[in-house]
């Protein structure tokens, strides 16, 4: 019986995953890690201090290579998937992330059922909160379950539910699927791209911080996890104080570096209305009581913290007068061509202002400061309905269940039985398009997915919200029944193959 554990690691050069590969690093008593990390003067800079430490193995290689991923897996018991393309460089290369994280998730269920015990290995996917998209005020309360709607344009959402499907549906007796919300680290001080403004000032995102993510990583890893836990579905988020607006946000991170507040350096009128992801999690709890991985450090305080890490340089800010912010840094940055939000009106781009402001007069209408109304949504929990009765114990649910959860959605469950209780073998089912698949009840109930040939090309969910009443929940109390949001399938031609 082996000593340690081996733990392989993906993204490790990214924010998520460096701060896994410290947590893991403390503990290198009890794992060997072993990292796949593409070959730059930068990588090789960030792993020197690793290179001979007998408990860290570094391979230089690609997670698209499915022979890279496979001298990774061997030996691994467990495999920490957190790698991949996110933003803002998915935003920029659409087709390449889809790409890359799809295939990345196809090469690790691979080499992980090419070892000698493929049962003998444990699989963590970091998914995402972009999964299930936009979730304004009212409905800013979610769990896992709820409809997966990614949002228009956003490629990344996309590759990941791709990925998360690929895991939930391999097969293997052990995987997670841990999605991952917005993540709090010092550097997000220094963010300035035009993505910055495809937030809407009155939506919601429960954050979580770069140091809980990075615990989670070494926790989900230990030996007090039990059997249960596994083949699951959990929202990441440092819980209630890490529950805000993003105006709220907008706050916190100028008052870190020393700036005025947002009224002064920004305009209502160039942010976005819908169409982000952003939710706070009614099921929070849920993983933080499996894993404790939660500092649980006054939000306050976290954001001071940050303020005392960041280059002296950007405090200077906050002698910058307020309106030469405003005129020489953040306007120009919405008059970016392809993602300045103010590029799309001056241009009048009607898919993009359709998916991100509904319409032209209703971005006219936005106004200014003095006639903006800055809200703070309900903290009372409301949950969407699931189609099936929750009451009842896992074990008890049966093909009656399966029914009623297909009707819900607009469509049939087609076998005729399933074992009382058996949430992991693929039944078949019938969309409201008249599409037929095969996939496991508990992607279905528990992880919200439905009929794979309609993941959104071209999002045409005014259609989906008609026929679908599962679906309706979460697109009705944002857009109006008589809406006509469809969108041109020939821009996402590139995409499709």
């Amino acid at each position: 019986m082996k000593s340690k554990k081996t733990v392989f690691l993906t993204g490790a050069t990214g924010n998520m995953g460096w701060a896994g590969f410290q947590e893991l690093y403390k503990r290198k008593d009890q794992y060997d890690i072993v990292v796949l990390i593409r070959k730059s003067p930068k990588n090789e800079e960030m792993f020197r201090p690793y290179a001979d430490d007998k408990s860290v193995r570094i391979v230089w290689g690609d997670l698209t290579v499915y022979e890279d991923v496979l001298t990774c897996v061997n030996g691994a018991d467990y495999v920490l998937h957190v790698g991949g393309m996110v933003s803002p460089a998915a935003d920029y290369y659409p087709k390449k992330t889809i790409k890359t994280n799809t295939t990345a998730a196809e090469n690790i269920v691979r080499a992980v059922k090419a070892q000698p015990d493929p049962d003998a290995v444990k699989v963590v996917y970091i998914g995402t909160v972009a999964e299930t998209g936009d979730r304004n005020p009212p409905i800013h309360w979610a769990r896992t379950g709820d409809p997966i709607k990614i949002s228009i344009y956003d490629h990344y959402a996309v590759s990941k539910v791709i990925a998360e499907r690929t895991f939930a549906e391999s097969g293997l007796k052990y995987w997670v699927s841990l999605r991952q919300s917005g993540i709090l680290y010092p550097a997000i001080l220094k963010n300035y791209d035009p993505i910055m403004f495809h937030v809407p000032i009155n939506g919601v995102l429960e954050w979580a911080t770069i140091e809980d993510s990075g615990l989670l990583c070494a926790k989900v890893c230990g030996d007090d996890v039990p059997e249960e836990f596994w083949r699951r579905f959990y929202n990441i988020g440092s819980g209630d104080q890490y529950r805000i607006t993003n105006f709220e946000f907008e706050e916190y991170l100028l008052k870190a570096i020393g700036m005025s507040s947002p009224k002064k350096i920004f305009e209502p009128i160039w942010f976005i209305l819908r169409n982000f992801h952003g939710q706070w999690y009614a099921d929070g709890d849920v993983l933080e009581n499996y894993l404790h991985f939660r500092a649980n450090v006054p939000i306050d305080q976290y954001f001071d913290r940050m303020s005392a890490t960041i280059p002296k340089y950007y405090k200077l800010a906050k002698i910058a007068p307020g309106f030469l912010v405003k005129k020489f840094g953040m306007e120009p940055l919405t008059n970016k061509p392809v993602y300045g939000t103010m590029s799309w009106i001056k241009n009048n781009d009607p898919d993009r202002i359709s998916a991100y402001f509904g319409s032209r007069e209703a971005w006219e209408k936005i106004g200014g400061w003095d006639t903006f109304k800055i809200e703070k949504p309900t903290k009372e929990v409301t949950l969407l309905d699931h189609g099936y009765d929750e009451s009842k114990p896992v074990a008890q649910l049966d093909i009656e269940d399966m029914r009623q959860a297909a009707r819900f959605r607009g469509g049939e469950c087609l076998s005729d039985s399933m074992q009382k209780g058996d949430l992991f073998t693929p039944l078949r089912w019938k969309s409201a398009r008249g599409n037929e698949f095969e996939m496991s009840p508990n992607l279905v109930l528990k992880g919200g997915h439905w009929c794979p040939a309609e993941l959104p090309w071209p999002w045409d969910y005014d259609q989906e919200a008609r026929i679908n009443p599962f679906f309706a929940q979460v697109w009705y109390p944002l857009h109006g029944k008589d809406e006509n949001n469809y969108y041109d399938e020939s821009i996402f031609k590139d995409f499709k193959d």
